[in-house]
């Protein structure tokens, strides 16, 4: 096997967890800029990266700054998942992850994502194929757990597989890191997250342990740390529309404070990630931008107004008009908060 770059990370373990439609090229960027030390891309079908899909490769775009990045590959044939995994070495990745975690209805119907849990064993030789397939480490993503019987709605009936049943399967693997969702499939992304499952992993699991699910702020980040003794955190939504959450939790636990963020630093924030977007997909990397803009002014005077007008950009030119007319400050992350 080629470096394991998780085992020369400083801990805790920072990294962008990976989100469809979200964490592209300049949005990963953007973060390692604030401080995450590992990126994750979108998730990517094996069978699209199989049969030559160009959007598939598009998602596989990364700068050389991003390093280390994972590419994430989600799945159920065999032969696909072995000739994505070496696609995916063959482009200069860090390392390769594997999806048993999406809770995407369409995905888990195909019997994908999280829909593997209730197939420790099948998720076992996918393993073993992409292992066998590259020489770059292999992480996977895993939710808490999911329903033994899809079809039913009954409390009474609730047996549910988990993600120690899959630990139990690959104990003997050589996996290089976990990341673990804290939520169920059917929770989605919201409800309380299972801090306990989190623990136990991390008890049963050698290598690094990643916590993920409802990080927003850098003191829940403190506290998911301090309960569950992960190695390290996967932030997704909690970094969409403020990827400075990254340099944040790492001031809070260095030196027990962070600084807010000011407001010319997300101007400039913004102007950067619709540069990077432009440059790489034109006019459609600045249209997908709106979903990012429209985080940015959550919490701003008048956000609804921001939302709008961000909602209408096409070019760099309506980005400096944007935030030409944008208010210097906000009301409630322009002073620094300890």
């Amino acid at each position: 096997m080629e470096k394991n770059f998780w085992l020369q990370l400083k801990k805790p373990v920072l990294a962008l967890a990976p989100m469809e439609g979200v964490t592209d090229s300049s949005f990963r960027q953007i973060c390692k800029h604030w401080g995450a030390d590992v990126v994750y891309t979108e998730f990517i079908s094996a069978d699209a990266i199989d049969h030559d899909a160009r959007r598939a490769f598009d998602k596989m775009v990364f700068d050389p700054v991003e390093q280390p990045v994972v590419c994430q590959i989600f799945g159920r044939d065999p032969e696909a998942f072995k000739r994505a995994a070496q696609e995916v070495q063959s482009r200069g990745f860090a390392g390769l992850d594997i999806n048993f975690g999406c809770p995407a209805r369409k995905v888990v119907g195909h019997g994908s994502g999280a829909a593997l849990l209730r197939r420790p064993e099948f998720a076992r030789q996918l393993i073993e194929i992409a292992l066998t397939a590259v020489t770059i480490p292999v992480s996977i993503k895993v939710r808490s757990s999911i329903r033994a019987n899809p079809q039913s709605t009954h409390k009474e009936d609730d047996a549910r597989y988990t993600a120690v049943d899959l630990l139990k399967a690959i104990t003997d693997l050589p996996i290089a890191a976990i990341m673990i969702h804290g939520r169920s499939f059917e929770q989605g992304h919201t409800g309380q997250v299972d801090v306990e499952m989190i623990k136990v992993v991390k008890q049963l699991f050698n290598g690094p342990v990643l916590a993920n699910g409802g990080i927003y702020t850098p003191e829940r980040a403190q506290e998911m740390l301090q309960l569950t003794g992960a190695d390290g955190l996967g932030i997704a939504r909690g970094a969409w529309g403020q990827p400075w959450l990254f340099r944040q939790i790492h001031q809070l636990l260095d030196t027990g404070q962070y600084q807010a963020v000011q407001a010319a630093d997300i101007m400039t924030t913004i102007r950067n990630q619709a540069e990077l977007s432009n440059r790489l997909k034109g006019e459609r990397g600045l249209i997908e931008l709106r979903k990012h803009l429209v985080k940015h002014f959550n919490g701003w005077p008048a956000a609804a107004r921001w939302r709008r007008l961000a909602g209408q950009v096409r070019t760099l030119e309506d980005i400096t008009e944007l935030l030409k007319n944008c208010p210097t400050r906000s009301d409630h992350r322009a002073a620094a908060i300890t």
